[in-house]
């Protein structure tokens, strides 16, 4: 953990996949079934990591690029795999250590809570709600609004639906797009060691870096 201590926020922000919640292998399955419907070669978990967090269209985009190339029409192909996915979000996807915990303990501290995703809507809410999950959150903003991440309007969105202040307002996510998004609203972040960025978590430019969301109520003075 980066040793600093931030200041304490009134509200916190989580991204969805990579950082709430391992969805890879539920994603990354329903990418494969895809391709091989396309007689596209399947790819390695390890691959599909790095492609996650820009939304359902550019992981199928990536997807298709590193399987032969991306087709002519390809708007079909994302209604395709959100039909695929949609039959199985919850099937191999798990919160990450701690998660429940660390959400129970914010909670109890008085902290209002929230989502913002590049997620599709419909697939967000039914994580959440399969894992447990939406109980916690007072405010979810998903990734087919009219704004989705690094764009800031995003993120205020779901700041102004939880009544909070930027400034006293704290994103966590696992990639560049959560924390442009939450300098650019002038919210803190932290980011997270075990996302799915394929850019070392350290070079993100987040205020502070966790490795277990253990260590998160002592970040922010909870403890």
């Amino acid at each position: 953990m980066t040793r600093i201590q931030l200041s304490r926020p009134t509200a916190v922000v989580f991204d969805l996949d990579g950082t709430l919640v391992d969805t890879a292998p539920d994603l990354g399955a329903a990418l494969n079934r895809l391709l091989a419907e396309h007689d596209r070669p399947g790819l390695a978990l390890s691959e599909i990591r790095t492609m996650i967090g820009d939304g359902a269209a550019k992981l199928v985009e990536r997807g298709f690029s590193a399987s032969g190339g991306y087709p002519v029409d390809p708007a079909s192909l994302v209604s395709r795999f959100l039909v695929l996915y949609e039959r199985s979000v919850a099937d191999l996807s798990r919160p990450f250590e701690g998660t429940m915990d660390m959400l129970q303990r914010l909670t109890d501290s008085g902290l209002l809570l929230g989502v913002c995703t590049n997620k599709p809507a419909r697939p967000t809410r039914q994580v959440l709600a399969a894992l447990g999950l939406e109980r916690y959150f007072v405010a979810v903003a998903a990734g087919d609004g009219p704004a989705r991440k690094p764009d800031p309007r995003h993120l205020l969105g779901v700041v102004e639906d939880l009544g909070a202040k930027p400034a006293a307002t704290l994103m966590v996510g696992d990639s560049t797009n959560d924390v442009q998004a939450a300098r650019a609203a002038g919210a803190q972040s932290v980011v997270v060691t075990f996302g799915y960025t394929a850019i070392p978590p350290h070079e993100l430019g987040a205020d502070a870096v966790i490795e277990r969301f253990a260590d998160l109520p002592g970040l922010i003075g909870l403890d």
